[in-house]
């Protein structure tokens, strides 16, 4: 009886290694092709992009034949987010803010981290639903942490959200610690002129033209023929009761500014930025 049991035992041992053998096995080849098929998918979806693109830019950017093109690599592959986003930056240029958003909401879709941060800063600058922007920015913050889009940090672009909604004082608190923090980390030679025009434009709207002034300068000392920075600080020398040098840096200004000395960010060829002065 004994001697039966063992030989049960030892049957039922090898048994369970056998199949444990075949489970690990199986799993490993399971591993292996779950870990190439991304790769392999990867490769073929880069392939689509490469031709997909070098049919589409043979034809003007804002035509049909464009987005004809960019339809037929999506017709392929309809996840391929790079693809959403280059139709939808056409249009963004073109003020066809609606119909973009849809197709860069497809590319958030299939790439969240790779063009969330980009739709925040085309609802800010573009379709200016500055709220939206808002959110997007703060929730792709928690998912991904804080970086920048377009030469600027997402604190700007919150920023500037808020200014464009009239909350200034809170502009300012944003402006304020986007600043120092860009000192801290990487020193004075770091600053945008377009960060210090909106921090100081954040302060000429309560009236703190003195500190509005200082920002300014700061901004001139980069960006010496900058137009808007002038027009602004003009006006903050005038209601410092400074009347002449007030009407000395608005001529400047205007000269500056007919020769196209203004934003030099590059989108400001397709959309006017926020305080921006008409000139024309």
């Amino acid at each position: 009886m004994n001697l039966t049991n063992n030989l049960l035992f030892i049957l039922i041992f090898f048994l369970c290694l056998t199949n444990c053998n075949k489970k690990t096995n199986k799993e490993e080849n399971e591993t292996n092709s779950s870990t190439l098929k991304p790769i392999d998918n990867i490769k073929k979806q880069d392939s689509i992009v490469s031709e997909t693109l070098h049919r589409a830019y043979q034809n003007d950017l804002y035509s049909q034949e464009f987005q004809s093109e960019i339809d037929r690599g999506l017709a392929l592959d309809s996840t391929i987010a790079n693809l959403w986003q280059q139709k939808a930056m056409p249009l963004f240029k073109q003020g066809k803010y609606e119909i973009g958003m849809k197709y860069i909401d497809n590319a958030v879709k299939y790439d969240r981290q790779g063009y969330q941060d980009y739709r925040a800063f085309t609802k800010c600058i573009f379709a200016k639903t500055y709220k939206e922007a808002i959110a997007d920015f703060q929730d792709y913050k928690k998912r991904f942490g804080y970086s920048y889009v377009m030469d600027h940090s997402y604190d700007f672009y919150i920023g500037l959200s808020y200014l464009q909604l009239n909350e200034f004082k809170k502009a300012e608190e944003i402006f304020k610690t986007d600043y120092e923090s860009q000192i801290n980390e990487h020193g004075k030679s770091w600053l945008h002129p377009v960060d210090l025009f909106y921090y100081g434009i954040s302060k000429y709207e309560q009236g703190k033209y003195k500190e509005a002034i200082e920002l300014f300068n700061l901004a001139l000392e980069i960006h010496t023929q900058f137009s808007d920075v002038q027009y602004y600080k003009a006006f903050c020398l005038d209601k410092i009761g400074l009347k002449e040098d007030s009407k000395k840096l608005m001529e400047t200004a205007k000269i500056n500014g007919e020769r196209g000395y203004s934003f030099n960010e590059d989108n400001a060829d397709y959309e006017r930025y926020p305080y921006q002065v008409r000139w024309k």
